[in-house]
This record gives C-alpha cells, sequence and structure tokens, in this order.
C-alpha cells in the first residue's frame, strides 16, 4: 500500500520553517514568492535564483503533455548531465517535499554554504547523492524524522489540510549551463536548454509560461524561489 503524507501549501513561511528544522542555512538562503511573470515581479527576487518550485493543477492536459513528451524524448533522446540530483516521487502528496529537496540537493553545488554542516539535510542529501532516483526515492519512504518534520510544516499551512488534492510541485534547477524540469513523477529530468546563474529566473519563468499557456482559463498558479537572503 502506498504511503500517503499531507499535502505542503505552497507558502515561503512554511518552507523556510520546514527545511530550516532539517538544515537549510535559512539565516543566508531563503525561499520567496514570485508574484507574477512580468519582469517587475522577477526583480523582486534576490539574486540569483537558486531554484524554483511552480505549484500547478493537474488535469487531463498536463497528462497527455507527459505522455506526449516522454514519448518524444524516448524516441529522440535528450542530454541529462551527470551532476542533475533527481529522484523519483513513490509518497502520495510528497511532491511539495521533493519539490524541496530536488531545489536544495541541486543548489548545494553552486551554493556551498546552502545546508548546516552536521544536519539531516546534509546527511539526507550525502546519503542519495549518488542513489539511482528510485532508490533515492525508497530512501526516503524510510526516513523517519523527514516524515515528522513534513508532517509538522503541512498542519502550519494557512489553508485546510486534505488528503486528496488536484494541484502538483515541480522544481526547475540549472545544473552545469542547463535548465532542468524535475518532476518525481516523470521517468526522468527534463532538460529545457541552455541556462546559467545569471538568466536562470527568467529561463525558468519561460517554462512556466509554457504550463500557464496549457490552461489559459486556469488561475491557480504560485512560484517560489530559492534564493539569497538579500542580494549580494
Amino acid at each position: 500500500m502506498q504511503k500517503t503524507w499531507f499535502p505542503l501549501e505552497s507558502n515561503p513561511e512554511v518552507m523556510n520553517t520546514y527545511m530550516g528544522k532539517l538544515g537549510l542555512n535559512t539565516g543566508l538562503y531563503r525561499f520567496v514568492d514570485i508574484f507574477s511573470t512580468e519582469e517587475w515581479a522577477l526583480d523582486m527576487v534576490p539574486k540569483p535564483a537558486l531554484a524554483v518550485l511552480l505549484l500547478f493543477p493537474l488535469a487531463n492536459v498536463e497528462e497527455e503533455h507527459r505522455l506526449n513528451q516522454a514519448r518524444e524524448i524516448e524516441a529522440n533522446g535528450q542530454h541529462v548531465g551527470e551532476n542533475v540530483f533527481y529522484m523519483k516521487q513513490t509518497i502520495g502528496n510528497a511532491c511539495g517535499t521533493i519539490g524541496l529537496l530536488h531545489a536544495v540537493g541541486n543548489a548545494r553545488r553552486i551554493q556551498a554554504d546552502l545546508v548546516v554542516p552536521g544536519s539531516h539535510l546534509e546527511t539526507l542529501l550525502d546519503t542519495t547523492s549518488t542513489l539511482e532516483p528510485e532508490k533515492i526515492a525508497e530512501h526516503l519512504e524510510n526516513d523517519n524524522t523527514l516524515e515528522e518534520v513534513h508532517t509538522d510544516a503541512a498542519t502550519q499551512g494557512q489553508t485546510e489540510v486534505v488528503e486528496d488534492i488536484d494541484n502538483h510541485f515541480v522544481c526547475f534547477v540549472q545544473v552545469d549551463g542547463h535548465i532542468y524540469e524535475l518532476d518525481g513523477r516523470k521517468q526522468f529530468p527534463i532538460n529545457h536548454g541552455p541556462s546559467s546563474t545569471d538568466t536562470f529566473l527568467l529561463d525558468a519563468v519561460n517554462v512556466v509560461q509554457q504550463f500557464m499557456s496549457r490552461q489559459p482559463e486556469e488561475q491557480r498558479f504560485t512560484m517560489v524561489a530559492l534564493a539569497p537572503a538579500s542580494d549580494e
């Protein structure tokens, strides 16, 4: 029987408390809202952004896109760098935690002081950094500390806690000059093309706009960035 957690809210305050308990150095790096895809909103995000999380509604059009995308990649191939940290999702409603771990696990290659030394988060990432995506998922299923802290975070949000949801988190990161979409439901990371530290935030938002264009009448899209606590 599949293990199921309570869903995590797209709320930077909750995310910072959650990841701070695990070992994110929240004195230097924090999750912040991205209020819009427009330039004024991107200018409010401290630079350089290290990761972007998108919460979006699941719908038939997204499922069709996921299947078509997988078929195209299987037929034509894609480049996935060896330094991309990617895991599968086997725990129900754990997409928020998967997204956060994707964000921090990849960003710490850029910012070595992102994670507190000796913390549970450092141990988790060090233990899983060389594992296959399915093995990382298996490790998470047996991580009682992670589950306990996740449960606490999921019940601290501003919305009512429910077990059945129709929203999903994905994470975007820049690794070795490419922007990747990391979604534990998909068969592999998705390479969305060239990127850099300077262009990453705009590159990520451009991909987010592709998600939005598939559901033009839908308003339930929220974005969060992992960024320095203040501009460097």
